[in-house]
């Protein structure tokens, strides 16, 4: 089983709190949280990782055979190389990811962003096919095709809010890549059998984004409940909301989660 390519790393000056490991989800990479979060909370005294997992990494051919259980993989291998194990942040994709990995990596506490809903992704392909089908062709386009060569104005409208600047948006669109098919398929099935729940035996968080066209927040509701908590439900923020124009709102939040447990 193949290690992950790399992890992104950025230390704190002076180190004030537990490390965190941020797990990337589908078509992106670690690069998604270099932009803004790695800094951002290494500021705050947190040794901060982001894990690429195995084909993701710039210049690296993705694998169709890849499943979740490899990203699974992926994410203890990284947990194990650091110094005490981290609380782990997964985004989309990523949340399944974590919310596997978390028992085995003993996490402190796990946060769930913009997470694939437990139903799996069936339920909310179907939903975004029917509302907007135009997205829909465009997602399934960049999968097909292994990189973004479409629409601008549609696939970003499907992660993006319209108020981030184009050229942000653009570069991020750019280094977006296609996704294993296998992991996909993974996804596509109710995952209630493989998550583990935490039911108060560490701290969980889960964000939503109130303008998230692929999971909306009853979905992202559905998340939380089945860990026994509340959904937090960001306004003026989309799916990707490590780089959206109003990201620091996603990452003020697990800093007011963190401070809970983890100062």
């Amino acid at each position: 089983m193949s290690a992950p390519a790399r992890c992104v790393v950025r230390k704190a000056v002076k180190r004030r709190g537990l490390p965190l490991l941020f797990v990337h989800g589908a078509y992106v990479g670690a690069w998604c949280w270099e932009r803004h979060f790695l800094d951002y909370f290494a500021a705050l005294g947190h040794d901060s990782h982001a894990v690429d997992l195995r084909g993701h990494a710039a210049g690296e051919s993705g694998n169709d055979l890849s499943s979740i259980d490899d990203y699974v993989a992926d994410v203890l291998l990284a947990a194990e190389s650091l110094d005490e194990p981290p609380v782990l942040i997964g985004h989309s994709m990523g949340a399944v990811v974590v919310q596997r990995a978390w028992r085995r990596a003993r996490a402190p506490g796990f946060s769930l962003l913009a997470p694939v809903p437990p139903q799996g992704l069936l339920a909310s392909s179907a939903m975004l096919s029917l509302n907007s089908p135009e997205i829909f062709n465009e997602i399934n386009g960049l999968q097909i095709s292994g990189y973004y060569h479409g629409s601008p104005a549609l696939l970003r409208q499907a992660i993006f809010s319209p108020t981030l600047a184009e050229d942000e948006a653009m570069a991020s669109l750019r280094r977006m890549r296609h996704e294993s098919q296998r992991a996909l398929i993974d996804l596509s099935w109710p995952q209630y059998f493989w998550i583990d729940k935490a039911d108060g035996r560490v701290p969980v968080q889960v964000i939503g984004a109130a303008d998230d066209l692929l999971f909306p927040p009853p979905l992202v509701e559905t998340a939380a409940a089945l860990h026994g908590i509340e959904a937090e439900i960001l306004q003026g923020i989309a799916h990707a909301m490590m780089l959206d124009t109003r990201w620091r709102d996603a990452a003020a939040s697990i800093e007011r989660w963190l401070k809970s447990f983890a100062s």
